[in-house]
């Protein structure tokens, strides 16, 4: 296989960074590589993991207990979704995705310790399916390129953080990446609309702030958050795009753990059973090399900005 296109990690263990007094400048370092398009890699996870919790999850016939495609965990209020079954099992599924939850984010706030004041910890997940051959519709595929922005959360200049780990025991998780985002906006973001999305009116985004300062609760979308959702579809539409840019292909293996900044990173999944994920969402104040942030990107081709 050819040499992969990820940074692999090598000074920080479950115990720590192997040479403390260097834990600050190697933080921000590793966050600066996340955050100019870089994977960083560690052939085990650098935080505990039990083997009897892997081979639980791996043991269950995930296509009777699933409800969604995916098991989902939700730290803020501790609540699991997605998995059915008795009741015992329900429990154990939960305890095991509430600890590695609690696991990983116990890592990042040491690995990357410049995020860890102002994050915010959003879902967890376990994804027990095959992703090769899986019949869904073509916005919702895994194996297409593709960079990630929520429906339901935007992020208004916010960064998406996601940490996976392999859990299979035998079988690699296989991606294909693009690499950093700035030269697939260049070339993509106008065709796809970007000034459209940029042009919504002073107007409007007012009015939003107007809602906010009375107390209004809802997640008004940001032009940036708009066409992120937009760009999302319009790259796993575009066939020229997924079959000819140029892309890596990437191959995890049994029980590797990476990081990448998803939302940034255009990746797809083409195989592969049995991953855990956290995804953190990372606030543009908390960013040490914001200028390479998308929304700083994209405002830069479009002229003017793109979050208020």
């Amino acid at each position: 296989m050819a040499e992969a296109p990820w940074v692999t990690v090598e000074d920080y263990t479950p115990a720590g960074w192997t040479r403390p007094e260097m834990a600050p400048e190697r933080a921000r370092k590793c966050c600066e590589l996340l955050e100019g398009g870089q994977i960083l890699f560690f052939r085990d996870p650098p935080f505990k993991l039990p083997a009897e919790d892997r081979d639980f999850l791996v043991s269950q016939k995930w296509a009777e207990l699933r409800l969604h495609k995916n098991v989902s965990y939700r730290p803020g209020d501790d609540t699991l979704r997605g998995a059915g079954g008795d009741a015992a099992t329900i429990e154990r599924v939960h305890s095991i995705l509430r600890d590695y939850s609690r696991n990983v984010l116990a890592f990042a706030g040491k690995f990357l310790a410049p995020y860890a004041e102002e994050w915010i910890v959003d879902y967890s997940s376990f994804r027990p399916l095959e992703e090769q051959g899986r019949d869904l519709p073509l916005h919702k595929r895994n194996d297409l390129l593709h960079v990630d922005a929520f429906p339901s959360r935007p992020t208004r200049g916010g960064r998406i953080l996601r940490i996976f780990t392999n859990l299979n025991p035998s079988k690699a998780r296989v991606w294909n990446t693009t690499g950093a985002f700035e030269p697939l906006a260049q070339q993509y973001a106008g065709p796809a609309g970007l000034r459209k999305f940029s042009e919504r009116s002073a107007l409007s985004q007012a009015a939003a702030a107007v809602a906010r300062m009375l107390g209004f609760s809802g997640r008004d979308r940001a032009p940036y958050d708009a066409f992120m959702l937009h760009f999302h579809d319009y790259l796993k539409e575009h066939s020229d795009f997924q079959a000819n840019f140029p892309k890596s292909r990437l191959e995890f293996p049994p029980m590797a753990t990476w990081l990448v900044f998803t939302d940034g990173v255009a990746h797809a999944a083409l195989s592969g059973q049995y991953a855990m994920e956290q995804t953190l969402l990372i606030p543009p104040s908390a960013l040490v090399a914001p200028e390479r942030a998308p929304f700083r990107v994209l405002e830069a081709i479009a002229g003017r900005p793109l979050v208020s």
